[in-house]
Parts: C-alpha cells; structure tokens; sequence
C-alpha cells in the first residue's frame, strides 16, 4: 500500500498542516495509516484514498467554504457509505450546503435536510490525483541520492535531499529490517539510491 507522508498530503490536496491535525485530532478525518502515538516523526500517513478524499474536502471547506459544522452532519448523515464518502460520491455545493443524488428519489437533495433542490449546483471533483502524485515526484535529478540538511526542514535533522523526510526514518525502517524495496513501499516518491544514501549516512563528529 502506498503511503505518503503529512507534507505530500499538504502540497496533494492543498490542506493546510493546521487543517490536517485539527480534523485528525478532533476525529472528523483520520489518515488510515496514522499511528497510535502522534507525537513520533511520520506518525500521520495517508493513503492515497485519503489524498482523494482531502481534495474534495478542500474544494468543500476552503473553495466553497461550507462550514466545518455542516461537513461534520454530511459526515454522520452519509456514515452508510462508510470511508469512500468522500472520495466516491459525486457532491454538490448551493449556498454552502452540499448536495447529493438521492437514487430512492433520482432528484439532488440537500444532505442534511434532504429538501430537493431547483437550481443546478456546484459540482465538486476530485480533479487529477495521480497526475499530481507523479508531477510530486519529480526533483532535480542532482539530489538524487544525495543527504541534505536545510533550515526548518525536519527540525533542521538530515533529510533525504529534495524532500522532508528525515534520514533517521529511512534509517529506523532499516534496522527492523526493511529491504530497500520494502522501504520504498513507505516512501514512493524516493528512489532506491535516496533510501541507500539515507541508509549510509554517518553524521559527522
């Protein structure tokens, strides 16, 4: 399963880091793969479902700026649908209240009030995920495999260059004994020369 890390999620879903820890920490969403103890380093990792389901949530709450509030009753009104309410229903937005197709009624009703609606609303998509996923990997192929320590970039520890993953992540997974491909698995946007380097780094004296 591909995992990303909370700064992915951020430059993927245009979410701030602010906006991912409130709804995580007051449970409105969870990264699949979060950990139990959040206060460890890449302790909040998405799936790309997830990624899925935050742009929409975006386009929701900071495009269309429906209140919190309301996402929240959508959230319950719509739990039938389990954890592809997001990512896999076809939303609309009319004065700030999201709109679905009922398929009992074939008509677009409010979510919550379930009253129909006349007007054509706006309709919310999800817009090209896996594009965005594969334009994120793209670095300047002379930090390949390169280690890198930047200026409030993971508390200013060693990251493999061109991103903010600290090496000692790379390096934890190595000594529970993770296979190169293994780690790559966690980090699919490193090559296996950055999991190498990370993997050879010595700090110096």
């Amino acid at each position: 399963m591909t995992a990303f890390t909370e700064e992915q999620a951020q430059r993927l879903t245009g979410l701030s880091q602010r906006q991912l820890r409130h709804w995580d920490r007051t449970g409105f969403f969870t990264p699949s793969l979060a950990y139990e103890d959040r206060s460890q380093p890449l302790s909040r990792l998405y799936t790309f479902r997830d990624l899925v389901s935050l742009k929409v949530l975006n386009a929701l709450r900071n495009d269309s700026s429906v209140p919190l509030s309301h996402l929240r009753e959508v959230k319950s009104k719509l739990a039938h649908l389990g954890e592809d309410i997001w990512a896999k229903t076809t939303l609309y937005v009319l004065n700030k209240r999201v709109i679905v197709d009922n398929p009992e009624t074939k008509a677009r009703e409010e979510v919550v009030s379930g009253q129909g609606v006349l007007q054509i609303p706006l309709k919310v998509v999800t817009g090209d995920m896996k594009r965005a996923v594969e334009e994120s990997r793209q670095r300047s192929p002379s930090k390949v495999g390169q280690v890198e320590r930047a200026r409030n970039v993971a508390r200013n520890q060693p990251v493999v260059a061109g991103t903010r993953i600290p090496v000692r992540a790379i390096k934890a997974f190595s000594r529970a004994g993770y296979t190169v491909e293994q780690i790559l698995e966690q980090y699919p946007t490193l090559s296996a020369a950055d999991v190498q380097a990370a993997i050879d780094f010595v700090e110096a004296a």
